[in-house]
């Protein structure tokens, strides 16, 4: 370094009087050849940019947006959308998600909520249109949501995606707000409990419906499901519930299911590609109730107070 400093100074002592008029002419030259080609340059500096842009590596687990979901299932629908924190397949004749995806963790329950807003809006992602509001306008019926509000309210965007209309089935005000409520409690306690679970929910198209509403001709399905997975070691277990959508003052287990029973009355593959085919049978084809603990307080809370309100 101090001998590079040494001949930097001998350099700059000798001065530009030094050097003659010809080589004044070539470096003028030099400069004015360097100016034209610039902007040549910066294009093809441009276009490298261009042609390989910068990926920036995704760092939330649950941005299925941009993953490849290894545990959606396979059913009948028409079209399969990826939100950023849940994914579901959409029925267009039912103007109704046959099922949503997503899963829910520990970590998430535990965040900070945010605030609930009501932000109902139709699905830009549906190819061909979902549902709109005015559907359910004057209908009776609650816009029941599939992804709980209280499933993705760790942060503002995770929650406010829960209101597209896509998401969201007309139910019974006394289900929505009484048994409906208390199956998506339990599963968060399921969850934070178990650390992590795969949780998919959805209408029962197959059953004769209740009616349909809107402009749209919204179904209104006779019932809904929803099933939960836990393959956290050591004690792998799956369970389903079929409810009706109406009112019930029913034990919340008296609705307990296999999972191949809610596929067999729904036509939907659960699962697929989460597991082996081995463990896949063995998880869907029994379930035991004293694996997943019930809350009395909520039974009775449901009893006394959401049935009715």
């Amino acid at each position: 370094m101090a001998k590079f400093r040494m001949n930097h100074a001998r350099q700059g002592k000798g001065g530009i009087g030094k050097i003659r008029p010809l080589y004044l002419i070539i470096i003028g030259l030099a400069i004015i050849w360097g100016l034209n080609q610039f902007p040549d340059f910066m294009n093809q500096v441009t276009q490298l940019v261009e042609d390989e842009p910068i990926e920036v590596p995704d760092r939330e687990r649950t941005d299925y947006e941009n993953e490849s979901l290894f545990f959606l299932p396979k059913g009948n629908e028409d079209q399969i959308i990826r939100h950023k924190y849940y994914a579901l397949g959409y029925v267009e004749k039912h103007e109704l998600a046959e099922w949503v995806a997503h899963e829910l963790t520990r970590e998430q329950i535990q965040a900070k909520n945010v605030p609930r807003e009501d932000n109902f809006r139709a699905d830009p992602k549906v190819k061909t249109s979902s549902a709109y509001l005015n559907d359910y306008r004057g209908s009776g019926y609650d816009r029941g949501h599939l992804v709980p509000v209280g499933d993705r309210n760790f942060s503002f965007e995770a929650m406010d995606e829960t209101f597209y209309l896509s998401n969201i089935a007309p139910q019974i005000h006394e289900f929505n707000g009484g048994i409906w409520r208390e199956l998506e409690e339990l599963t968060r306690d399921w969850a934070y409990k178990y650390k992590k679970v795969y949780v998919t929910t959805g209408p029962i198209l197959t059953q004769k419906r209740i009616d349909r509403i809107g402009q749209n001709n919204v179904t209104v399905p006779a019932a809904f499901y929803k099933v939960i997975l836990d393959v956290s070691e050591p004690e792998l277990k799956g369970i389903g519930f079929i409810i009706p959508n109406e009112k019930s003052n029913e034990l919340l287990k008296n609705f307990a299911v296999s999972i191949d029973e809610v596929e067999l009355q729904t036509g939907i593959d659960f699962f697929p590609e989460l597991v082996s085919d081995e463990l896949e049978e063995q998880l869907e084809s029994q379930f035991d109730n004293k694996l997943w603990k019930y809350n009395a307080k909520k039974y009775e809370l449901r009893i006394n107070k959401w049935n009715n309100w």
